[in-house]
């Protein structure tokens, strides 16, 4: 099956930082209100979406909405931001990175950190830590004030491209699941159970939308869809690998 590029590139690129999923929930209405019986959204925030079966057993697929990112816990007088993240991150990952701070209006900064130029021989030995990073927006602190308020989620600023067979983009954790889960509703015909196709918030923090949809479906069978690793990189022993990339799906 080809991949529908341009419905991948909106859903990787549409923010939805833990708890602050509704722009990416619209999107995936969009696409799933045609495709399935009914539909609901929880109080939770989760999109709860039934395909009905032959038998009335309960399947539930589900693939998390957010997206690991930021919240703003500082502001200090010359306009750097600094935050805390919202899920895992590697600290190398975050130099020169692009950020959107979603505030008052939608404001870019770049991720800094002190320059290697002025760092002691120690500090260069030393891994970086989170803590040793802030946001620069290029503007006074007075001016980042108007726009940017402490507890602002921040989601990265990259746009998808295609790499060979690969693509390259942000937030493909979990964004290709929720692809894929669309895409499973777009060609699932007639099935033996209820499907209940469930896009679940605020995974990256503790997994709550899918521990509280799950309870409330009580499924007889789930699937969970989400990222891991192909390890076979340079570096990496044939008995460190996890999967293959282009050899199929994890399980």
């Amino acid at each position: 099956m080809a991949i529908n590029i341009d419905l991948l590139r909106e859903l990787c690129l549409t923010p939805g930082a833990p708890g602050h999923e509704a722009e990416i929930r619209k999107v995936v209405l969009r696409e799933i209100e045609p495709l399935v019986d009914s539909w609901e959204v929880d109080p939770m925030g989760n999109v709860i979406a039934i395909k009905k079966g032959k038998s009335r057993k309960k399947v539930m697929a589900a693939a998390h909405l957010d997206e690991i990112s930021f919240i703003i816990t500082h502001l200090d007088a010359k306009g750097f931001g600094y935050f805390h993240t919202l899920g895992g991150f590697d600290p190398k990952t975050l130099t020169a990175q692009r950020v959107i701070v979603h505030g008052k209006k939608d404001v870019i900064g770049v991720m800094g950190s002190k320059p290697i130029h002025i760092m002691t021989p120690e500090e260069r030995q030393k891994a970086p830590k989170l803590k040793d990073y802030f946001i620069d927006f290029g503007m006074p602190g007075e001016e980042v004030k108007k726009w940017v308020s402490i507890g602002d989620v921040v989601t990265r600023e990259r746009d998808l491209v295609v790499l060979g067979d690969c693509v390259s983009t942000k937030s493909l954790d979990n964004r290709v699941s929720v692809y894929i889960l669309i895409e499973t509703l777009r060609m699932l015909k007639d099935p033996a159970w209820d499907f209940y196709a469930v896009f679940t918030v605020q995974e990256e923090v503790g997994l709550r939308g899918a521990t509280t949809s799950t309870r409330k479906i009580n499924p007889d069978a789930g699937f969970g869809l989400d990222v891991t690793i192909a390890n076979d990189l340079p570096g990496a022993q044939e008995h460190e690998y996890i999967t293959l990339l282009g050899k199929g799906t994890a399980i």
